[in-house]
C-alpha cells in the first residue's frame, strides 16, 4: 500500500499547531475520530452499567465492545482484558495481589532496562512478601538485553519475570517470546510491560508467552488509561482486595471502581483507527491492524533511516539507541552541549523532543546518563519526512552554537 501520510496527518487537529511531534513514546495526539467518540459517548445518556435504562444499555455496550476491540490489537480474549488508571496502577494492582503467594526465599526479577514501573513495584511488593529480587543487567555499550542475560538470575525459586517488551528509553525490544519460555520451564509467570512495543509492533499474547501483559491507549492514539491482558484462566486464579458489593467477576473483579466509560469509547475508536491505517486491507479487525501494523512499521523505518543518516551527519552527537532489534526511539547526548537546553531550543522552533530519562531511572543509570538521561526523539505514525527534515535542521543549528 502507500502510506497516505498527508491524508492521515489531516485527521489530527492538533497539528495544525505547526508543531513536529517527536514525543510519541511519552503520548501520542489524538486523531479527530477518537475525539469524536469521546464527545459522543457524552452526549448520550451515560450511567453505571446495567440492562435496564438507556444511559446503564450504553454504559455496558462501550464497555462490552473496547473489550473485543482491544482483545482483537493484543490477540487475546476478551474476557481477560482488565481496564485500570494507568499501566503503573495496573502494575501496582497486581503486584500486590501475586506477592501473596510469595513467601521468604522465593526470587523475583527485574530488568535494568525497564521503565520504572515494571521495576519498582515488583521490588517494593517482594519486600513485604520477603522475596529476593534478581537484577537483569543489559549491555550499555550494545543497549542488549539478551535472553542470556535473563537465564543467569533465573533459578527453582524464581517466581516472576517482569521484562519489557521494548525499553522507551532507548527502543531495546528482547525476545520476550524466549524470555517466557525460559521463565515457564523454571515455574515462574510473567510479567510484560509493552506500552512502548504496542506503539510500533503486533502484539499476540499467545505468540509472546506473556503471562501479563500492560499497555497504555495514550500510547497509541487513545485516551488516558491503562490495559492489561491475560488468560481469563489465570486471572480466576488470582483474589485481589475489592468492595464487598463490587462484582466478583473475571475481568471485572479486579476493575475497581466505575470505569471511564468516555475514554473507554476512544479506545475503541483508537484501535478502529488503527486498522485503517492500510484501507485496501480486508477481513476482520485483527487481520486489518495486522496489515496496518505492517504498513506502520514501514513508514517508520524509513523516516528511521532518514534521521539515522542525518544524525550521523552531526557533529558531537553520542546515540545511545544501539539494539540490532529496536522501535524507531533514540536517546542522544552531546559531547559539548546539554539536552536540556536542546529541548528548549527545539521547542522554541516548535520542533517537541523532550529530554529527560523518562522514568526509566535504572536504564540512564546504567548507561552512565544518570537521573539527567538524553534527549529522546521518537517517531509516531503521524511523523513526515517534512518533520524529520525540520528537526534535523534545528538540531544542527543548535550543535553549531
Amino acid at each position: 500500500m502507500t502510506y497516505d501520510i498527508t491524508a492521515l496527518r489531516s485527521q489530527f487537529p492538533a497539528l495544525k499547531a505547526g508543531i513536529a511531534h517527536f514525543d510519541g513514546p511519552g503520548g501520542t495526539q489524538t486523531p479527530q475520530p477518537v475525539i469524536a467518540a469521546v464527545a459522543d459517548a457524552l452526549s448520550h445518556p451515560l450511567s453505571n452499567r446495567g440492562h435496564t435504562a438507556e444511559g446503564e444499555r450504553n454504559a455496558e455496550a462501550i464497555v462490552t465492545e473496547t473489550r473485543r476491540a482491544v482483545a482483537d490489537l493484543l490477540d487475546a480474549q476478551p474476557s481477560g482484558i482488565v481496564f485500570g488508571r494507568s499501566a503503573t496502577q495496573l502494575v501496582y494492582d497486581f503486584s500486590r495481589t501475586l506477592a501473596r503467594t510469595w513467601s521468604p526465599g522465593d526470587e523475583v526479577v527485574v530488568t535494568r532496562l525497564d521503565h520504572d514501573a515494571n521495576i519498582r513495584p515488583w521490588v517494593q511488593a517482594a519486600a513485604q512478601a520477603g522475596a529476593t529480587v534478581r537484577w537483569a543487567d543489559f549491555t550499555p555499550e550494545t543497549g542488549e538485553l539478551t535472553v542470556d542475560d535473563i537465564r543467569a538470575v533465573l533459578s527453582e525459586r524464581t517466581r516472576l519475570v517482569a521484562v519489557t517488551a521494548a525499553s522507551n528509553l532507548i527502543g531495546t525490544r528482547p525476545a520476550i517470546a524466549e524470555i517466557s519460555r525460559l521463565a515457564h520451564e523454571m515455574g515462574a509467570l510473567t510479567f510484560v510491560d509493552g506500552v512502548h512495543y504496542t506503539a510500533h509492533s503486533p502484539v499476540a499474547l499467545e505468540q509472546l508467552g506473556a503471562d501479563f501483559f500492560v499497555c497504555s491507549a495514550y500510547k497509541f492514539l487513545g485516551p488516558h488509561h491503562g490495559v492489561l491482558a491475560a488468560r481469563p484462566e489465570l486471572l480466576e486464579t488470582l483474589r485481589p482486595d475489592k468492595l464487598l458489593p463490587s462484582t466478583d467477576v473475571v475481568p471485572e473483579r479486579f476493575e475497581l471502581g466505575t470505569l471511564p466509560y468516555e475514554f473507554l469509547a476512544g479506545t475503541r475508536a483508537a484501535v478502529d483507527f488503527l486498522a485503517g491505517l492500510d484501507p485496501s486491507a480486508t477481513g476482520t479487525r485483527r487481520q486489518r491492524l495486522l496489515a496496518a501494523y505492517t504498513a506502520l512499521e514501514a513508514h517508520e523505518q524509513t523516516l528511521r533511516t532518514q534521521l539515522d543518516k542525518g544524525i550521523s551527519a552531526l557533529p558531537g552527537v553520542v546515540v545511545h539507541s544501539r539494539a540490532a532489534d529496536r522501535t524507531p526511539t533514540l536517546l542522544l547526548t552531546f559531547e559539548n552541549h546539554s539536552t536540556t537546553d536542546a529541548y528548549a531550543y527545539l521547542a522554541e522552533r516548535k520542533v517537541h523532543a523532550p529530554s529527560g530519562s523518562f522514568y526509566a531511572i535504572e536504564a540512564s543509570r546504567r548507561l552512565g546518563l544518570g537521573d539527567t538521561g538524553g534527549l529522546r526523539i521518537g517517531l509516531a505514525p503521524y511523523n513526515s519526512s517534512e518533520d524529520v527534515d525540520r528537526l534535523l535542521t534545528a538540531l544542527g543549528d543548535f550543535l553549531a552554537q
